[in-house]
């Protein structure tokens, strides 16, 4: 029976497992599968000898004849789940070497990604010790005896992938509930674990090929829209990007390198996909830097050509007189359209329709995961902006490790307005969403503060990514309804604050996740989720990632965060900032201070650039803007504040507050500093005011340029005017 029931399976779904043989662990020992589709039993049953039990629940197994049928026999274990002995029972079971099959979650996915553990799983760990094999079972939630509100196939592939038998941990010196607790997180980390590998060894090896694989799944899924209003869906979008390939081809030199000039439009990541089918790297350029910055990038990276639009040069004023001054030669797409013909059109959708793998067929669609895909370049916010080269494989792997701590699903719509120039708007807020099949709306700015909260609201979208800085400004001017259908709201690039955090809370009832990266970890390096949150942390680091903190002298708390991992760029296009990094044999040096909890969150206690010596004592620039941050009326909303520092030659450095609004006086910050129980040291001892405060394109705060302002002497304001007090230390 089970060999008929096994061909059928693979009849059906090209049914594979990997590692069976595992299964033959003597008991006691525990299989713990995700649980995606009603099938899922079958699929394990198959594998498994006779004198394997899978847990049932009793009360579902009468339901029908059927039910009764499947449910209630030899191999099954029926238990009541609303009895507190279930769990002992199951207990019982493999304290007598017996062989269980357990369903972690308790229940179908409804998401099609792992949900939360049982909670009895972790006390099943504790009183039994028994062997865990966990299994994933990839595909099962396309199936359409699948729950999840995602699209579903007939008979897609699935295969079973089991891990080695392990012991669980022990903890000592921990009360049973707590321990408990930690089995069960340790079960959830093993099993995300398992899925990215597994995701990373069987899934589509570039990006090109990746998204093809959703035209190739859902080809009138619509994948993309854009402030013009223009919807595409994810066949058009592969056939614009393979037309585009073709008639761009003529017009490349042999240089690897393309330039890329556009902001957030459809047509972005359409020229990102004809680049890669005709084996390019596209490198994005910051438009917001300005044209000597733009030129210092361009001369870095080599770049001969930069596809551009005229439009968008009109409406964004842009001056690129300096790259044509340069040589470079400049492409705009308003004349590549122009040279595709109806027939051109025609041949591509009847290809691309018949096999949406065969874009860019002329030279080599399959590249290589480790050649680049993109090169994005530093914000520069610490000096020149530097070359970042992310391959395939690093973004890939950064979306498909957000992808299995998050419960994103099909039916969730992304609204990006992060500069796609920006990793974090590229990586997590455009590329994901187009690998992972869902819908994004790009639009072109985030500082329209008045108009993305209308817009968020007109598309029903459930994703937005931002910054502290821009939720601030979404908060002035938004409807408390206008949010009413955000499910995620991940902010990242500079400190989350926490006045914003609470306005985001009460005023649209939105708790937001705030994560932690750079660009040259494609870019996420950890992240909170509504599984485990944590506030005033930045959550756990990334599935396959590891991290070393390395002691700073002066610091207490914390160390300097170097991480590894599969995300980590391939390197730099600045020579000594790369041989820096090539020394570091795979880690990269993120340059922040950081500290981590017993429960392994992370805690970002500011970049080692951003703490002043004073004193002797080192003291974090961002943590007294933090103590700062809601100590003053309407902070965040209108009130900013910002804290630089200068040579001082009696205390070695002195710090210096900047602020936009002349309510705020030393008196007060200096009650602030106090109330948050920092030492007098971190207190700023000048005060100068700016009507705004300057900003990056990224969102974040120009400290650089704040601090040229102070030394010109562009700004005035107030001095320390008492003595100060003793020092006191935390």
């Amino acid at each position: 029976m089970r060999a008929f029931f096994r061909a059928l399976l693979r009849m059906l779904f090209g049914f594979r497992t990997f590692d069976e043989m595992v299964l033959k662990t003597p008991g006691p020992v525990l299989l713990l599968p995700n649980h995606s589709s009603w099938v899922d039993w079958l699929m394990l049953w198959v594998c498994l000898d006779e004198d394997w039990k899978f847990v049932t629940s009793s009360t579902t197994a009468q339901k029908t004849w059927l039910h009764r049928r499947i449910m209630i026999n030899k191999q099954t274990f029926p238990i009541d789940t609303a009895s507190p002995y279930a769990v002992k029972h199951m207990a019982e079971l493999l304290q007598n070497n017996g062989r269980l099959v357990v369903f972690p979650e308790g229940r179908l996915s409804r998401t099609g990604v792992l949900m939360k553990l049982f909670e009895g799983t972790g006390f099943l760990l504790q009183k039994t010790n028994a062997k865990v094999i966990t299994c994933y079972l990839r595909g099962a939630s396309r199936i359409l005896a699948s729950p999840n509100n995602g699209y579903k196939l007939w008979f897609p592939k699935v295969t079973a992938h089991f891990s080695e038998a392990v012991k669980p941990p022990t903890f000592g010196h921990m009360s049973v509930t707590a321990a408990r607790g930690k089995l069960t997180e340790w079960l959830r980390n093993m099993m995300v674990e398992q899925q990215f590998r597994i995701e990373m060894e069987l899934g589509e090896r570039n990006l090109l090929l990746a998204i093809a694989r959703n035209a190739e799944t859902a080809p009138k899924k619509v994948a993309i829209e854009d402030a013009t209003g223009t919807v595409l869906t994810y066949k058009r979008i592969l056939i614009g990007a393979d037309l585009l390939a073709a008639a761009m081809e003529p017009q490349l030199s042999a240089n690897r390198r393309v330039g890329v000039l556009l902001p957030n439009v459809n047509a972005t990541p359409i020229v990102l996909m004809a680049l890669w089918a005709l084996d390019r790297t596209p490198a994005i350029l910051n438009f917001s830097t300005g044209p000597a910055v733009m030129l210092a990038c361009v001369k870095l990276a080599g770049l001969s050509e930069i596809i551009t639009s005229k439009a968008f040069l009109q409406r964004a004023k842009l001056d690129i007189s300096a790259l044509e001054q340069a040589k470079v030669k400049i492409i705009y797409l308003e004349d590549v359209r122009a040279k595709i013909t109806p027939a051109q059109k025609l041949g591509a959708a009847l290809r691309l329709s018949w096999n949406p793998r065969s874009i860019g067929r002329r030279l080599n669609p399959f590249t290589p995961e480790d050649q680049p895909a993109v090169v994005l370049f530093t914000s520069g916010s610490e000096g020149v902006p530097k070359g970042v080269e992310l391959t395939h494989k690093n973004i890939l792997a950064n979306i498909r490790q957000m992808l299995a701590v998050t419960d994103l699903m099909d039916n969730d719509r992304i609204f990006n307005c992060l500069p796609l120039f920006h990793s974090f708007g590229l990586t997590v807020g455009t590329l994901l969403s187009l690998v992972r099949g869902m819908f994004v709306y790009l639009y072109p700015s985030p500082l329209h503060y008045r108009v993305v909260p209308t817009v968020f609201y007109n598309m029903d979208c459930t994703v937005l990514l931002s910054t502290n800085t821009f939720l601030n400004g979404y908060a002035r001017k938004a409807h408390p309804y206008d949010f009413r259908s955000l499910r995620y709201l991940f902010a990242a690039a500079e400190k989350l604050q926490e006045a914003t955090s609470q306005t985001w809370s009460q005023r649209f009832g939105v708790r937001v996740l705030e994560g932690y990266g750079a660009t040259e970890c494609a870019p996420c390096v950890s992240v909170n989720t509504p599984l485990n949150p944590r506030y005033g942390s930045v959550g756990h680091l990334m599935p396959g990632m590891e991290a070393r903190i390395e002691p700073v002298e002066g610091v207490e708390e914390g160390g300097r965060l170097f991480v590894r991992g599969p995300n980590i760029m391939r390197g730099y296009l600045n020579p000594d900032a790369n041989e820096a990094f090539k020394a570091l044999n795979g880690w990269y040096d993120t340059g922040d201070i950081v500290s981590v909890d017993a429960d392994g969150y992370l805690h970002i206690r500011g970049r080692l650039k951003r703490f002043a010596k004073i004193s002797g004592e080192m003291v974090s620039l961002t943590a007294v803007e933090e103590a700062l941050a809601g100590a003053f009326p309407d902070y965040g909303l209108r009130c900013q504040i910002a804290v630089v520092s200068r040579p001082d030659a009696e205390k070695g450095e002195a710090l210096i507050a900047v602020a936009n609004d002349t309510r705020v006086n030393l008196r007060a910050i200096r009650q602030a500093i106090r109330e948050k129980g920092l030492s007098n040291l971190a207190a700023p001892r000048e005060l100068r005011y700016v009507k705004d405060i300057p900003k990056l394109g990224t969102g974040k705060v120009n400290h650089r340029e704040i601090q040229r302002a102070i030394a010109a002497g562009e700004l005035h304001g107030e001095v320390h005017d008492e003595p100060e007090a003793e020092h006191e230390h935390h």
